[in-house]
């Protein structure tokens, strides 16, 4: 991803469920009963983990039993000391005390609840980079240093991994063409991570790169299922059996969700927005632009897919009387710049939401030169009477302006060709009069269509139609 171009808009839930979800958590809750645990004879270590005798009666405080009960109190109680929940007030005896941001989980703002969970998040992110236990304990070297080279770790490259897959995810999740609530299988995730998007079939090599990368993710996403960043169906176990072990039940091979299944919850998505605006991407959410003009709602939503258009188009629209939320978008629509054929294409999309009670404005900008053709439109939709017949030049005008507007928003598209057939179809002569109009894209625009119509002759004559538009203006 490039932190220059903008990601489609994510549709958040309120910040006060999202803390209500933070809250919830295992990890997040298992921190904050730590924290009320803690008291004057608690202790910690040099690191600020907790002293290991008190590890079993911190799990019993958490009501957890088994052999990893001690191992989630200390990760939860890592986290309290993190988030500020604990805060250490002696560092040689080991004395802690309640922070100050425990108290923000049950009298702060969400916004303060969702800040101590970021924080959380941060914890757990960083630990889900780190090898597995076992392999730091085999890269001991003696006085207690990690050899770095044994474990073949590199722990700035392994976060910048994590970090794009949870990109990944992210752009998977909020796309209109991705999976949106749905889980996302394992490989598909590691091989967007691994497989170079112009190989064709993947060799040996790069399917067991992806192989690894999988089971990578696999134990990192159980670590961050806790902490409510995703929704996690781990591989099936079978799947990693001995290939000289005979599986205890039949194996369906075809079965994807096998393979490790992951979804982000709302409260991921909430938070992987925030660690994607703190990175320097533009990560919009719907919803940004509901209280900003016209202007900014046009331009805005030039580069988002229709449905996430639509969805901030009618949050914008909610908060504004119809007549004068119309008058608005019509002032704004207006321009010869290179982004306004797609301004004005916004602006009709969002004219369709309003009312009746917009015919007024609509009619306005019948003799507008730039907006006639819509309002003409849009009333007659909308079983408007007594509409003006729009000239042959408004008729014209309107169709490169339609087209422009479409080669900005989708590029060569399927739909777009068949726009194009349409109007060579439709129009007998279209080519000999089109270059004559005046609009700052006509050239574009018939080029555009010489480009995308399949017949050779239609297409030499959209060309030179192009030529004449350019040598008209002295291009």
């Amino acid at each position: 991803m490039s932190d220059s171009s903008p990601l489609p808009p994510v549709r958040l839930h309120p910040e006060a469920e999202l803390a209500r979800d933070a809250l919830s958590t295992p990890l997040l809750s298992r921190a904050a009963r730590l924290a009320r645990w803690a008291g004057p004879d608690t202790r910690v270590d040099a690191g600020g983990g907790l002293a290991e005798d008190q590890l079993p009666a911190a799990a019993e405080a958490l009501g957890l039993t088994g052999d990893d009960a001690a191992a989630y109190a200390s990760e939860a109680w890592r986290v309290a000391v993190d988030t500020g929940l604990v805060e250490i007030t002696d560092e040689e005896t080991g004395t802690v005390t309640a922070g100050e941001d425990l108290a923000l989980l049950t009298g702060g703002a969400p916004q303060d609840v969702l800040g101590v969970w970021l924080g959380a998040l941060e914890t757990v992110l960083a630990d889900a980079s780190v090898p597995d236990l076992d392999d730091l304990v085999d890269a001991m070297e003696e006085g207690g240093e990690i050899d770095l080279s044994a474990l073949d770790w590199d722990p700035e490259a392994e976060a910048e991994f994590l970090d794009g897959v949870l990109g990944n995810l992210y752009l998977l999740t909020v796309s209109d063409d991705g999976p949106g609530d749905g889980p996302v299988p394992l490989p598909a995730l590691a091989a967007s991570m691994i497989v170079p998007s112009d190989m064709g079939e993947p060799t040996n090599d790069v399917l067991e790169q992806v192989s690894d990368a999988m089971m990578r993710l696999d134990d990192q996403f159980r670590l961050l299922e806790p902490v409510g960043l995703v929704e996690f169906q781990p591989v099936d176990e079978a799947l990693m059996a001995d290939a000289d072990e005979e599986p205890s039940a039949p194996v369906d091979d075809t079965d994807v969700s096998r393979y490790g299944m992951v979804r982000l919850t709302p409260l991921g998505l909430y938070g992987l927005r925030a660690r994607l605006l703190d990175a320097g991407f533009a990560a919009p959410a719907v919803g940004d632009l509901a209280d900003k003009g016209a202007d900014a709602l046009l331009d805005g939503t030039a580069s988002y897919p229709p449905g996430a258009a639509r969805a901030e188009t009618e949050q914008w629209l909610a908060r504004r009387e119809p007549l004068a939320a119309a008058r608005e978008l019509l002032a704004a629509a207006r321009g010869t710049d290179a982004g306004a054929p797609l301004r004005r294409l916004r602006c009709q999309q969002a004219l369709s939401l309003v009312g009746q009670e917009a015919e007024p404005a609509l009619r306005e900008v019948l003799d507008d030169a730039e907006l006639g053709g819509l309002a003409r439109v849009w009333l007659t939709e909308h079983g408007a009477t007594d509409v003006p017949v729009p000239s042959e030049a408004m008729v014209f005008w309107l169709t490169i302006d339609t087209v422009a507007a479409q080669l900005a928003a989708e590029g060569n598209s399927d739909e777009l060709q068949a726009l194009v057939e349409g109007l060579a179809r439709q129009h007998a002569g279209f080519f000999a009069a089109a270059w004559r109009v005046d609009h700052p894209a006509t050239a574009e625009v018939l080029e555009a269509m010489g480009r995308l119509h399949p017949d050779k002759k239609v297409a030499k004559e959209a060309r030179k139609a192009a030529f004449k538009a350019r040598s008209q203006k002295g291009d």
